[in-house]
């Protein structure tokens, strides 16, 4: 399963379908019924919210939706995070909601993250129902007053969508688009021949745009992305973010605090289960390590026995051919995922890279008049 899944996202972000393996292409006429199909589906859905036969619910709070048009590694998670602590910092109290997919290492994650600060987090498919329990718990500020009655209360003053732009069940007040600047669209089919959960118009939907690893990208690929979603919808506002690494922790003391300088020199092993494996090898590559080798797994992977034993068989041969005892970095997402598996590599060391979301200044596009865009909303509803 694991190899089709690879084989298939080979596929979507292939730009030419003729360079691809035999078997690649084989499976492209199958792939294409299952788009059509898919593509109807949507289409029906999108028929019943439009003609009123489904209606979305609206939340008596402010709803802030983090989302994207592709699958995976678009820095939703680390977005969300940035967004609750911008409110928490401000005095008002954010729920956020997510689905909780494959085991909620996101969940995990966002929970360490965020301890101590007046943040909620909602796990569940049924997100009306899962605010309304929350609600009903700790009580709401009502739309428009959240910024006046900051620092007053710890009931939740507005409410984060995780993953939220294809859910359309729940009304939002600022819809923010996450897209992964060195993967973006692929070869801009909808699932599963590409990469695309919606087509690219409906950026329309949007009101702010953020491109993800802006820091790995060159300024040429920037330009034309850029291009490229202004030609969908012109007055978007366009913010750059990047993955700032601060720490280490060892995956046998999740207290510890190790300097991003212990792989300065080192043989280094990444093995990460997510969408964007790329950046992270890209960011061992950048501290400086001598040698970065990378096994990489579907995203939401659970290691199992066979995979610490293919990982152990790699830092043998890494050892041998190096002469040097290499140590291993997984992504706090794989560590939340299970983090007891990953106990099991002694005596190699096991690092997990902590990194926290950063705006990287752009035009008038910066740290500043993001937070003020979340106030302007947070005020002014009503």
């Amino acid at each position: 399963m694991d190899k089709l899944k690879r084989t298939v996202k080979e596929i979507a972000y292939a730009q030419d379908h003729r360079s691809l393996p035999a078997l690649h292409r084989c499976l492209i006429p199958l792939l294409s019924i299952a788009s059509s199909l898919y593509t109807l589906a949507l289409s029906l859905r999108h028929y019943l919210y439009r003609h009123s036969l489904f209606s979305p619910q609206r939340l008596p709070v402010v709803v802030i939706s983090v989302g994207n048009l592709t699958w995976g590694g678009n820095g939703k998670t680390p977005m969300v995070e940035y967004i609750a602590r911008c409110l928490a910092d401000s005095g008002i109290s954010p729920l956020i909601l997510t689905r909780g997919y494959a085991g909620g290492d996101e969940a995990k994650m966002l929970q360490r993250h965020l301890l101590g600060k007046p943040v909620n987090i909602g796990v569940g498919a049924n997100r009306a129902a899962t605010a309304a329990c929350f609600f009903k718990k700790y009580g709401y500020i009502d739309r428009g007053n959240a910024f006046l009655k900051r620092n007053s209360t710890e009931k939740i003053g507005a409410a984060i969508l995780d993953d939220g732009m294809q859910h359309w069940s729940l009304c939002r007040d600022l819809e923010v688009l996450m897209v992964n600047g060195l993967m973006q669209w692929g070869n801009c089919q909808l699932l599963p021949l590409g990469p695309l959960r919606e087509p690219l118009m409906a950026l329309r939907r949007a009101d702010v745009a953020v491109v993800h690893h802006a820091d790995l990208m060159s300024k040429q690929n920037l330009e034309y992305i850029e291009l490229m979603m202004r030609n969908v919808k012109e007055s978007l506002p366009i913010y750059y973010t990047k993955m700032a690494p601060s720490h280490l922790f060892e995956v046998e003391n999740i207290n510890s605090r190790v300097p991003l300088g212990a792989v300065f020199g080192a043989v280094v092993l990444c093995v990460s289960a997510i969408g964007s494996a790329s950046a992270f090898v890209e960011r061992i590559e950048k501290m400086g390590a001598s040698y970065v080798d990378r096994l990489d797994f579907d995203d939401h992977h659970f290691f199992e026995a066979k995979d610490i034993e293919m990982i152990r068989s790699r830092l043998g041969e890494l050892e041998e051919k190096f002469c040097s005892k290499p140590i291993v970095v997984v992504t706090e997402k794989d560590f939340d995922r299970d983090p007891e598996i990953l106990k099991h590599f002694d005596p190699f060391t096991v690092f997990a890279l902590c990194s926290e979301l950063q705006i990287i200044p752009h035009n008038v596009c910066n740290e500043d008049s993001f937070k003020k865009l979340l106030k302007e909303i947070l005020s002014v509803i009503s």
